[in-house]
């Protein structure tokens, strides 16, 4: 008869333990490799480098998550190219070389200072603002002055044109390097040649009476891609030569000469935003070219305007003689 002997082991925990060190090396060594294969995937130069695998590499470099906060900047940055007003269409020939396409607006100006140069030594009398005078419009201001007086650039540029424009006489157009330009007509001399680089305050000519002008004046003109502004909107003409602000935002009211009287000192409201330019901007306003054969109460009876409303508006009397090929504007 065969016996089977049971056979009864003391138990030792020494086999779980190794097996649990084997299983936690297992994955010290899985951990570790997959940390060095993350580390040669960002270090790999072959590879894109996304922002992301940047900002993570600099993180990893700079020894932690803490310093993620220095390292996300928290808002963008915006960085304004410059633009070279200066070659944008530039001639020395035409008065106005930019092509009749209309402007975008509203649009930004900016000014490098606070104030500009008077462009007269005496005292800035305004004998005629921008605006509808006798039924043209008159783009520019008038400032009173003393045949031979000195003219100055109001701000630093380059000298664009210096010729005898019809109506404005001899003339001098400065080009800025914010893109605005400034007429300065009806001189008895002109000291600059084109293509000169002038100081703000540095001498352009002597006033005068050339061209289409009534008793000694500078009429002075400031353009924007060759449309007039107000000289006004952009400038204080009091004693300080203030500048209206450092940046200004600008609309189609003030290329609009129709909706100011010439006679009168415009209220200025300057636009310090895109939304508030916005706001004001103003359609355009109805005008009627004088055909061969129109009268005042004609023109009233087409349109439904008051004679009194017309002469106001233009600034005209009811006895003024219509000229073919005047415009009147129709209501203010």
């Amino acid at each position: 008869m065969q016996m089977h002997v049971l056979t009864i082991q003391k138990y030792s925990p020494i086999k779980p333990i190794l097996l649990a060190w084997f299983l936690f090396l297992n994955c010290v060594v899985g951990f570790a490799q997959n940390e060095q294969h993350l580390l040669d995937f960002i270090k790999d130069e072959k590879k894109p480098k996304t922002t992301e695998l940047a900002l993570l590499e600099e993180l990893i470099g700079r020894g932690g998550v803490d310093t993620l906060k220095k390292i996300v900047p928290t808002e963008p940055i915006v960085v304004e190219p410059e633009f070279d007003y200066i070659k944008e269409h530039w001639s020395t020939i035409s008065f106005n070389p930019y092509p009749p396409y209309g402007l975008e607006y509203p649009f930004k100006i900016k000014f490098q200072d606070s104030t500009f140069h008077s462009p007269i030594n005496r005292k800035k009398v305004i004998t005629s603002h921008y605006g509808w005078r006798h039924g043209t419009s008159h783009k520019g201001i008038d400032i009173d002055l003393i045949t031979g007086d000195l003219v100055k650039a109001m701000l630093p540029g380059v000298v664009r044109y210096v010729k005898y424009h019809y109506g404005h006489g001899k003339t001098v157009v400065v080009r800025h390097f914010n893109g605005l330009e400034t007429v300065y007509a009806h001189l008895s001399k002109q000291y600059v040649k084109p293509n000169d680089t002038v100081a703000q305050g540095q001498l352009l000519g002597r006033g005068g009476i050339t061209g289409n002008a009534r008793g000694s004046h500078l009429h002075l003109e400031v353009r924007y891609k060759g449309v007039c502004f107000n000289p006004e909107y952009f400038f204080d003409f009091g004693e300080g030569n203030k500048v209206r602000s450092e940046e200004i935002w600008v609309n189609n009211q003030w290329s609009m000469p129709q909706l100011y009287k010439s006679t009168k000192v415009p209220e200025i409201e300057v636009c310090h935003t895109f939304e508030e330019a916005k706001e004001l901007q103003q359609t355009n306003r109805e005008l009627y070219t004088i055909k061969r054969g129109d009268t005042l109460s004609g023109i009233s009876n087409k349109y439904q305007v008051s004679i009194t409303a017309l002469c106001k508006a233009n600034s005209i009397r009811r006895s003024t003689i219509l000229r073919i090929g005047q415009q009147l504007v129709l209501g203010l």
